[in-house]
């Protein structure tokens, strides 16, 4: 039935459809038009949620779910409440892995480059994402083995950084990293290698997978954060791993830090840098 559902067109157009209408219905109405009472902390004074967040994945869940039957939902706000919902991604049912507002904090102060992510999982494998910026009416697809476009524009092809560039690459951004993170992260403080801090991941995989960065590195594995973004880097041409040379899962359990970048040198090169001095990546499979 999974098989069937993503090899077709219809249903991937209808997920497509319920992203728009999430967003049409309970984001974009809220898009600089927040009072202070829909906004609220979770973890520290930068990780906020609004209602938007929150009413955006109930609205995909109950959507989502009922173009899949049998399908279950991931969310970074249902996980926050309830974190046994992670135990679904290494479950047999088909799973949505949503983050409804991508980058909240640039949403909370009228930035537009804020994401809707969506994936579709089965087993652990990533089979379709979609990459959704409603602020700037910018959706991405990516298909696994059917490649990644815009919709309504171009294919998307990741590229290779011109020889003698220097990268630019999205990490992790400060205030969201433990100090062993950003020593870590700091490994990449050398020359030909320009690192700043990240505000949406979503936003930023779709910035390599175009071309336009060259690379991200982040320290942390939450599903609905990456997803989306890697299967789309992955079918745009580029490639990812984390610092123990192995792919990333989205179950979770990985080596951190990870990247993703446009081409297989360039995460190498990457990879070697955060793991440090004389360590090297073993095994890496780029």
């Amino acid at each position: 039935m999974i098989d069937d559902f993503v090899a077709s067109a219809d249903a991937l157009d209808r997920v497509e459809d319920a992203l728009r209408k999430a967003a049409a219905e309970e984001v974009m109405p809220r898009f600089r038009q927040l009072g202070a009472d829909e906004i609220t902390q979770k973890d520290g004074p930068h990780d906020l949620v609004t209602v938007a967040d929150q009413r955006a994945e109930l609205h995909l869940e109950r959507n989502l779910t009922a173009l899949l039957p049998g399908s279950v939902l991931v969310g970074e706000e249902g996980t926050h409440a309830d974190p046994g919902r992670l135990a679904a991604l290494r479950g047999d049912a088909p799973v949505w892995i949503v983050d409804p507002v991508d980058g909240t904090r640039q949403f909370v102060r009228g930035e537009p480059g804020f994401c809707m992510l969506v994936a579709l999982a089965h087993r652990g494998e990533v089979l379709v994402s979609w990459t959704y910026l409603p602020a700037k009416d910018l959706m991405a697809v990516a298909r696994r083995g059917g490649g990644a476009h815009l919709v309504g524009g171009e294919e998307l092809h990741a590229g290779v950084p011109e020889p003698g560039h220097e990268l630019d690459v999205a990490v992790s951004h400060h205030d969201f990293t433990t100090d062993a993170e950003k020593r870590a992260l700091a490994r990449l403080d050398v020359p030909g290698v320009r690192a700043r801090p990240c505000g949406s991941a979503g936003h930023d995989y779709l910035s390599v997978a175009r071309g336009e960065i060259d690379a991200v590195a982040f320290s942390w594995e939450k599903p609905w954060d990456h997803a989306a973004g890697l299967l789309l880097v992955a079918e745009a041409g580029g490639a990812s791993g984390t610092v123990a040379g192995e792919p990333f899962r989205v179950a979770g359990g990985n080596a951190l830090p990870f990247t993703a970048a446009r081409d297989a040198e360039t995460a190498r090169h990457i990879l070697a840098l955060l793991a440090g001095p004389g360590r090297g990546v073993p095994g890496t499979a780029l």
